[in-house]
């Protein structure tokens, strides 16, 4: 396996990691502004609060990884990427310390924070945050980035009229629900909280649907923006077809109420076949036609000192991941909210 595509896996792994975690904390901070609007606060925004409070600081290191590697792997990427993802970019920057303010305030001990207007404006980027990030997967498949005098320049008007745009928007936003309702619901479950775990389930029954008609969406608006993907993504359709058979048994084990946490697993799975495959196909570009693997790599000295680092990145993140999962989210005590004993 060359240097390339050993570097774009990698990245395309710290993405992956980011696209789980984080969309279980942006759904989560819509959910719990969403329970304050339509009474059911008391019924889940303890479960939420206790999935956030050990999670939320460790949520962006998948993405700062990504960036960075992404820069470093792929020099010319910066260059094309740079440029034209200044203002969703910043919008996004913007959005994210907003949360982590809110964050901050709410572990530390300001009871202010739970005003109606602070939690609208953390709700509000659970959504805002998907959206912003999800553009570059819609400029990525070209087109809509151009270079004129010596100067990368966006196509505002194209990239604002083109429905591959928003059909991408669309599945981000319904993912990010769907995959954050289908976890609360779990952990909902494992809790033993029957009225959060109803509620919660209720959710992620009700965005399961729109999430395969958007993926079903997105698909077929591929063929439209860049035929030549679209035939590529044919060519491993089995990928997809997985996928999809994940979809069906993670929402029919969420419908039945059994094996909540093979639901969430399928869940992963469901997203791991779709985002693996769809990457697969777009290779060997990461911006059609202007940046492939190949011709924009960093030299070899450089490959091989950040793969080394970004796999040692993982080795110490995933364990330290499972570690937080055994030591908060899974402990049983901490699961129900119960207080630890004293003495």
């Amino acid at each position: 396996m060359s240097y390339e595509i050993v570097g774009i896996t990698v990245l395309w792994t710290f993405l992956f990691g980011y696209l789980i975690v984080a969309s279980i904390d942006f759904g989560a901070g819509f959910f719990s502004y969403y329970s304050v609007l339509t009474g059911h606060e008391n019924k889940v925004h303890d479960i939420i609060q206790r999935y956030l409070s050990p999670v939320w600081e460790v949520t962006n290191v998948f993405l700062i990884f990504f960036v960075v590697g992404l820069v470093g792997f792929f020099p010319d990427s910066a260059y094309y990427y740079g440029t034209a993802l200044l203002v969703p970019g910043s919008l996004a920057t913007v959005l994210l310390a907003l949360r982590g303010a809110y964050y901050a305030y709410n572990t530390y001990g300001s009871s202010e924070v739970n005003n109606r207007i602070y939690m609208a404006i953390y709700g509000a980027t659970g959504l805002l945050i998907p959206a912003a990030l999800s553009t570059v997967l819609a400029i990525s498949e070209g087109g809509i980035i151009q270079e004129q005098g010596g100067k990368v320049i966006l196509n505002w008007l194209g990239f604002f009229s083109n429905p591959y745009t928003w059909s991408v928007i669309l599945l981000a936003l319904v993912s990010v629900l769907y995959i954050s309702a289908m976890f609360l619901a779990f952990y909902a479950g494992k809790a033993g909280d029957k009225g959060a775990f109803e509620v919660l389930r209720g959710y992620a029954l009700l965005w399961s649907g729109p999430t395969i008609l958007a993926c079903v969406f997105a698909f077929f608006q591929i063929d439209r923006q860049n035929p030549e993907h679209f035939g590529n993504m044919l060519d491993i359709a089995w990928m997809f077809i997985a996928s999809l058979i994940c979809f069906l048994l993670a929402v029919y084990f969420i419908w039945k109420k059994h094996h909540l946490g093979w639901s969430f697993i399928l869940v992963i799975l469901q997203f791991g076949f779709a985002w693996y495959g769809y990457g697969q196909s777009h290779l060997p570009y990461i911006l059609y036609k202007q940046v492939s693997i190949y011709e924009s790599f960093t030299n070899e000295t450089m490959a091989i000192a950040l793969i080394t680092a970004f796999v040692a990145g993982l080795v110490v993140l995933i364990p330290s991941l499972i570690l937080i999962m055994r030591l908060f989210l899974f402990d049983a005590k901490y699961v129900r909210g119960d207080s630890p004993k004293k003495g």
